[in-house]
């Protein structure tokens, strides 16, 4: 079992088999008691054997005591599911039940619905039936129905229906896990950048979030008053020196720092990382000499201001940003947190939608230039092949902060593929190859005068990714961009001479975007050019599919994607809003408003 890091528990999902209440001499409902359970029983076993909460446990699921015919066990059911803690619910049946008496009524939780594609019994009668009742009273619902007709004695789950359970399962996790939690700002505005602007109408309507501000000088007075476990900061320095090897220093003579003053910077970047998880989530360690700081802020993430009155008068915090979206650090491997550079808060959203639907560390990046197959070729002479070439181009991501290390690309699966894992996955030997792939450059100092180290790794290496950006637009709302495509593993040689017009100091990965055919997924450049942003927030593996859904039930409309439409899955009454699937996404968005404006 992995560490707990909030103040709540994590939320359960409920499974309420619902059943035909016809009992008299022919007794249906016993004649499907069996069915309907062994229903129940394997929608909570795959979900536990393919779900994992963030810290890695198995997700926790909660079978009704009893099928469900009538209004008075559907109450009990959901009593005891109240005593549980459970905050999604799925209904599953094979078979007709009466729609309003046997619903899930509660307003306040995620709920599917599982209908049996059987024609024995009419699973799916119930299933029409029960999505309108959801739709008729306001409570969207989500409707899962196999393509296939299965026998009534057939005890498998079909693909289609894995999919979507888990799809479901998965997106209502995340949106139940945020709920409640901190977004805690370090600082406020960097360098007039929007998104490190609070918006406290939409963390808390939207999102369900606390938001807790605190002035950059709490960092400096706990390092002042030595408020840090000096254990800690031992193993930190020790780790440091063994796997943090000092990188290239580009700044001109006479500008450099004195190995002296960058000795006194390794040790503040160390105590500053320390400090923010404590400020994040509190630190038993700290309760007898300062029992307040040992509390923290409960935050599933945080941002950091840094630029640009801190970072020009003291050490960055590249170190701090970049190791702890890491998945390892001198603790050894741990959940990684989420950490955002220049306190964009928007991005830092982004990067926890990511993290919970994937348990894997984060990439942060400006979404910095976009390299047409020309604009390449001219500068190196080289050919773009496979899917950059499909795009024309590539995306150069890239910025000095908040890199997690384990975008280097250098762990391996099963197949000796270069991937992103889960933490709880990662071996020793993917942390090492990691870290060796890693140095960490003394600051730039046109842009940090007070110093620090940023790290510096190329993502060589070809791996699905998908980045995504959440906006606010006066008039609308928060809406969710999102693209899938691949980092591109160019030749060294190439890399090297496209990054002499860059920093080379900092972290570098290629992107180059799955191209639909259609603008804005017709070119790389189109996605450049229709990105909302400066920055991005990257993750491992395609999984637009899983954060369309995630929207959904946040009542956030998605307003770019590359996703398949066969691949979409929203709350069944979406389809009332109109045939074209993004236009009914904003209808209903605006129409089901956020999902916690009336419950705050």
């Amino acid at each position: 079992m992995f560490k707990k890091r909030f103040a709540e528990s994590y939320p359960k999902i409920g499974i309420r088999p619902t059943i035909d209440g016809r009992q008299g001499p022919l007794n249906v409902r016993a004649s499907l008691e069996e069915q309907t359970m062994r229903m129940a029983e394997a929608a909570a076993k795959l979900i536990k054997d393919n779900i994992k909460y963030s810290n890695g446990d198995p997700v926790e699921v909660v079978i009704s005591d009893t099928t469900i015919s009538r209004v008075p066990e559907a109450a009990a059911c959901e009593e005891k599911f109240r005593k549980e803690g459970v905050d999604i619910t799925l209904t599953v049946t094979p078979c007709w039940c009466y729609g309003s008496e046997t619903m899930d009524m509660n307003p306040h939780t995620i709920k599917g619905v599982w209908g049996f594609n059987g024609t024995e019994r009419p699973g799916a009668v119930y299933l029409s039936a029960v999505l309108a009742a959801h739709a008729q009273k306001g409570l969207p619902a989500f409707g899962i129905y196999g393509s296939e007709v299965q026998d009534a004695d057939d005890t498998t789950v079909p693909k289609d229906v894995q999919d979507k359970i888990l799809r479901f399962a998965r997106s209502a996790i995340a949106v139940a896990t945020i709920k409640g939690k901190s977004y805690l700002q370090i600082g406020s505005m960097s360098m007039g950048i929007v998104g490190s602007a609070m918006d406290y109408d939409f963390m808390e309507e939207y999102l369900g979030m606390r938001v807790e501000s605190i002035d950059e000088v709490e960092i400096l007075r706990r390092i002042e008053e030595n408020i840090f476990d000096e254990k800690t900061l031992e193993e930190a320095m020790e780790w440091m020196k063994k796997y943090a090897k000092e990188g290239i220093d580009t700044n001109p003579e006479g500008f450099k720092s004195a190995e002296s003053k960058k000795e006194k910077d390794w040790e503040f970047v160390a105590k500053t990382a320390i400090i923010i998880k404590d400020l994040m989530n509190g630190n038993d360690k700290l309760k007898n000499d300062f029992p307040e700081e040992a509390l923290g802020h409960n935050a599933i993430a945080a941002g950091f201001q840094g630029q640009r009155q801190w970072t020009d008068y003291l050490p960055n915090a590249d170190f701090a940003e970049a190791i702890l979206n890491s998945s390892f650090d001198w603790e050894g491997v741990r959940e990684p947190y989420v950490l955002a550079t220049e306190n964009d808060i928007l991005n830092g959203v982004s990067m926890v939608f990511n993290k919970l639907l994937t348990n894997k560390a984060q990439l942060f990046a400006d979404v910095r230039t976009h390299w047409s197959s020309d604009a390449i070729k001219r500068i190196t002479n080289y050919d773009l092949e496979g899917k950059a070439a499909e795009a024309d181009g590539l995306l150069l991501l890239l910025n000095s902060g908040s890199a997690a290390l384990d975008y280097a690309g250098e762990a391996v699966d099963d197949s000796g593929n270069k991937t992103v894992k889960p933490f709880y996955d990662l071996t020793d030997k993917d942390v090492i190859k990691n870290l060796n792939a890693t140095t960490w450059s003394p600051a730039n100092n046109g842009y940090f005068r007070g110093g620090g180290f940023s790290s510096n790794f190329t993502t060589f290496a070809n791996m699905p990714l998908t980045m995504i950006r959440l906006n606010l637009v006066k008039g609308i709302g928060p809406v969710l961009q999102l693209v899938e495509g691949w980092s591109i593993e160019l030749p060294e040689e190439v890399n090297d001479k496209l990054m002499e017009s860059s920093d080379k100091t900092w972290p570098t990965t290629w992107f180059a975007p799955r191209i639909t055919g259609e603008a804005p997924f017709d070119k790389a450049y189109s996605v450049m050019n229709n990105w909302g942003s400066n920055h991005g927030a990257i993750s491992h593996g395609h999984i637009g599919a899983d954060l369309i859904t995630l929207c959904s039930m946040l009542r956030i409309p998605i307003s770019m994607h590359n996703v398949p439409n066969e691949d979409i899955f929203r709350p069944h009454v979406w389809a009332a809003f109109g045939m074209d699937k993004e236009g009914s996404d904003y209808r209903a968005c605006q129409q089901y408003g956020p999902l916690y404006r009336n419950i705050r």
